[in-house]
Formats: C-alpha cells, structure tokens, sequence
C-alpha cells in the first residue's frame, strides 16, 4: 500500500481549509484518511499551519510520500529539516541533544521571520490608514475652502448686483441735477 501525506479541502466555496493528512494514495482525496496530521489555512496572511512535527516525521522515515504542497508545508514547518538530523544522529554524527539543540534553533528563527512579518503586515496596514486618513482630511479641506470660495463668490457676486443699482440711481440724479441747471441756464 502507498501511503501519502496530502491534504483534504474543507470549507466554503472560495474560502478553503485543508487538513493535514496520512492516507492511501489511492483514497479519494477528501475521503478515508489513516492520521490526521494537522490543518492549513491560506487564507490568513501569513497562512496558518498547525502541524504534530513529530508525527510527520514518523510517517517520512516510514515511507510516506507527501505531495508538492505537503512538501512545502512540511519544510516550512520544519518537519525535512528534523528528518535530516534525525539522519545525521543515526549516522553518528552529531547526538540527539545536539540535534534537538539545531531545531529548537531554527524553529525560533523561523519564528522570528513569521513574527517579523506579521508585524510588517500590521504596520503597513497601519500606515495605509493613516495616509487615507490623511488624503481625506486634504479632500475635506478642498472641499471646505472650496464652499467658502463659492460663498464669497455669490456674496460678491450680489453686493455686484446691489451695488450698480444704486450708482446708477445716484448718477441718474446727479445727472438730472446738470440738466436741471441747464435748462434753467438756457431760460434765463
């Protein structure tokens, strides 16, 4: 029998959730499974993976074949990297505290990166906050300064309307005053 480390799609259309799984490779892929091995959301940014490292391990040096991206998953979380050194230990290499030293290491620098990230993500998210809010106080700005300029437009626009009426009543009476002047001028 051919064992395979895949995984199984659960959930909605368009928002999928895949466990982690040891099954027949010749099982359907969401059906009858031997070890559930852990889950794996891509939706998250980063992609949440909870995975039993030490079971992994167990069904690689047993023979299981994990699929491309079980693959990735499995060297993401360092499950390759404890099955290298758990070569290297039975070649004699280095000891088992030595290589439980090795992947506490790297899995704390792994975590780092992820952790790093995340903040990265959460600091950009932060900073695109700020500039749309700033981009809206300059839009509300234009739009207050533009209303005032319409107000004083249309203010102008009326003490115009008002105040040519009055100068031409003001210039008709000083222009018949001339003429008054002259009519008697030319009667005398």
């Amino acid at each position: 029998m051919s064992v395979k480390i895949r995984l199984q799609r659960h959930g909605k259309k368009g928002k999928p959730f895949f466990h982690i799984v040891v099954a027949d490779s010749r099982a359907r892929r969401d059906g009858r499974f031997i070890e559930k091995l852990g889950t794996y959301n891509p939706i998250t940014n980063p992609a949440t993976i909870d995975l039993n490292v030490d079971s992994a391990v167990k069904w690689l040096n047993n023979g299981a074949q994990p699929t491309d991206t079980a693959r990735a998953i499995l060297s993401y979380k360092g499950a390759l990297y404890k099955k290298h050194l758990q070569g290297g230990v039975a070649k004699g290499a280095f000891d088992e505290a030595e290589a439980e030293k090795r992947f506490n290491a790297w899995v704390e620098s792994k975590d780092q990166k992820v952790q790093g990230k995340v903040e990265g993500l959460t600091k950009a998210q932060a900073d695109a906050k700020k500039a749309a809010l700033e981009a809206e106080v300059k839009v509300n700005e234009a739009r207050v300064a533009a209303a005032a300029q319409v107000e004083a437009d249309a203010k102008a626009a009326e003490e115009a309307a008002n105040a040519p009426a009055e100068e031409v009543v003001a210039e008709a009476t000083e222009g018949e005053a001339p003429a008054a002047e002259t009519e008697e001028n030319t009667e005398a």
